[in-house]
């Protein structure tokens, strides 16, 4: 099994704040021969349409000396991850989580703001020191 990242409990507490049942941590994944381990995975009623939303989520700390070189490495991993997913857990939907302030500096370059609508990533922002979900992006 993979190391957790260094916000792995931050994003956890912060989905549980914000109403999600973690139904597993990690959530395993068999496909193709293939396995994968993604961070987390989450369930959330809501009432009005009395139907669970499911998600799972990729944690990314940023916080190495190339944001690139990691951003290369979470695009990759989400993209064979939502691949995994379609094609054994399709009702969930994959979010990468970032930290605020990484969110606000690289993911707001050009170049990058294109790859996230070229390749339909999902964002959970989230604050590592309230410990609180800052914004989803679709």
């Amino acid at each position: 099994m993979p190391a957790k990242d260094i916000f792995h409990n931050t994003v956890r507490l912060a989905l549980e704040k914000d109403g999600w049942l973690i139904t597993k941590d990690p959530l395993y994944i068999k496909v193709g021969g293939s396995e994968m381990y993604i961070d987390l995975a989450a369930e959330q009623l809501i009432a009005a349409q009395k139907d669970n939303q499911s998600i799972a989520v990729e944690i990314k700390s940023f916080l190495q000396e190339s944001e690139m070189s990691e951003f290369h490495v979470a695009l990759g991993q989400f993209l064979n991850y939502r691949l995994a997913l379609k094609q054994t857990l399709p009702n969930f939907v994959l979010y990468l989580a970032v930290p605020t302030d990484t969110y606000n500096t690289f993911f707001r370059r050009p170049f990058i703001q294109d790859a996230l609508e070229e390749y339909q990533l999902k964002l959970l922002i989230f604050d590592p020191k309230t410990e609180e979900i800052s914004s989803w992006k679709p």
